[in-house]
């Protein structure tokens, strides 16, 4: 009985609005703070997310409309990580922000994957939903490790142009993308298991906007039919 009320707080339209807010504003500090630090690429990370966390009240009008908290809380992690993590040294060994990479780029993929998802009227199979998030993923890296390159050319930094040799650079870059391709698997999995099956992010919205889009996806459905009539008349 507590775990399921407990499940039912966690679950509440204003909870979930309330802590959606919270990590997306958090991202937004995170952003400011990277920026006045000179960390222009963080910066841009962490304000891209915090921008598709706001598309979804922004295009509804509403503050309630949110995504899943749980999906801005996992986008937020590797922001943490780089902050307080990257640079430390445990053991002796000095932590790389190689980790929170591939977790970024994943998290930007499940917060499209969702977002699609939920207000839109697309709709995937299991198998689907969980490739696109993994392609997702590596196109992510992908666009991430250009914005590095850039990075490096225009702006001085050394993500990828420290002084080592091309192939080393070149090598370095293909398994990132390996290691993207993984995180991104399990991000899809993670996707279809969870935030398609138990998150209930529907019952999260207000009532107007499941209308909404219940309305929208019925509409999709009918074109989608009158479609295929139209293909298979003679």
């Amino acid at each position: 009985m507590e775990s399921a009320a407990l499940v039912a707080i966690v679950e509440d339209q204003r909870v979930n609005a309330v802590l959606a807010w919270a990590f997306t504003l958090f991202l937004v500090a995170a952003a400011a703070a990277a920026a006045w630090r000179g960390h222009l690429l963080w910066a841009g990370f962490a304000g891209t997310v915090a921008v598709l966390g706001l598309l979804p009240a922004v295009a509804y009008g509403g503050p309630q409309v949110m995504l899943p908290w749980e999906v801005l809380a996992l986008a937020a992690a590797p922001v943490v990580g780089r902050t307080f993590v990257v640079g430390q040294v445990v053991g002796g060994i000095t932590l790389t922000g190689r980790v929170t990479t591939h977790l970024a780029v994943a998290a930007v993929a499940l917060i499209v994957a969702v977002e699609l998802d939920l207000f839109t009227p697309v709709r995937m199979t299991r198998s689907f939903a969980v490739a696109f998030v993994a392609v997702a993923t590596t196109a992510t890296a992908g666009v991430w490790a250009v914005a590095q390159w850039a990075s490096d050319l225009h702006l001085g930094t050394t993500f990828l142009l420290d002084g080592r040799p091309e192939a080393v650079v070149e090598r370095a870059v293909m398994l990132d993308f390996v290691a993207a391709t993984v995180v991104g698997l399990l991000a899809g999995l993670l996707f279809e298991w969870y935030f398609r099956r138990r998150a209930h992010a529907d019952d999260r919205l207000p009532v107007d906007v499941r209308a909404q889009l219940r309305e929208e996806a019925k509409r999709e459905v009918a074109r989608q039919d009158a479609d295929r009539d139209e293909v298979a008349r003679p």
